[in-house]
C-alpha cells in the first residue's frame, strides 16, 4: 500500500544562498513599494474623478497601503534575521508530498517518522 506523506524541504544556509535570499527579499520589497506608489496614484485619480465619496476612497486605499507596508516591515525583519543566521544552519523552504510504500511487517514508527530533503546551493545533499 502507498501513503501520501508531507516531507519538509530544508535549505542549508551558505554564502550563496544568503545572497540569493537577500536579493529575493529586496526584489519583493521593491515590488511592494511600487505597488504602494501605484495605489497612491490611483487614490488621487479616484479622488479627482468625484465618482466615489472621498472618505471611502481614502479608507480603502489606506487599508491596501497599510497591508503592503506591513509586508515590507516583515521583509525587513526577515532580512535582518538572515544576516544573523550562521552558515550551515537549515531553513525550512517548503513542504512537498511524497508517496511512501507500506508493507505488512513494516515498523509503523519508521513509516510515520518525519522526513526531510536537505538542499545545499540548489543540489539535494541529503534525504533523511
Amino acid at each position: 500500500m502507498k501513503l501520501i506523506q508531507t516531507v519538509e524541504v530544508r535549505q542549508v544556509v551558505t554564502e550563496r544562498s544568503k545572497q540569493e535570499l537577500a536579493a529575493a527579499f529586496a526584489a519583493r520589497k521593491q515590488q511592494l513599494e511600487r505597488e504602494c506608489d501605484q495605489l497612491r496614484f490611483e487614490q488621487k485619480r479616484m479622488e479627482k474623478s468625484g465618482k466615489y465619496p472621498p472618505s471611502l476612497v481614502k479608507q480603502y486605499f489606506a487599508k491596501e497601503i497599510d497591508d503592503r507596508m506591513e509586508k515590507i516591515k516583515l521583509l525587513e525583519f526577515q532580512l535582518e534575521q538572515l544576516h544573523m543566521l550562521p552558515l550551515g544552519s537549515e531553513l525550512k523552504e517548503r513542504e512537498v508530498e511524497a508517496l511512501i510504500e507500506v508493507n505488512v511487517g513494516d515498523r509503523w514508527e519508521e513509516v510515520t517518522k518525519t522526513r526531510a530533503i536537505i538542499i545545499e546551493d540548489g543540489v539535494v545533499k541529503e534525504i533523511r
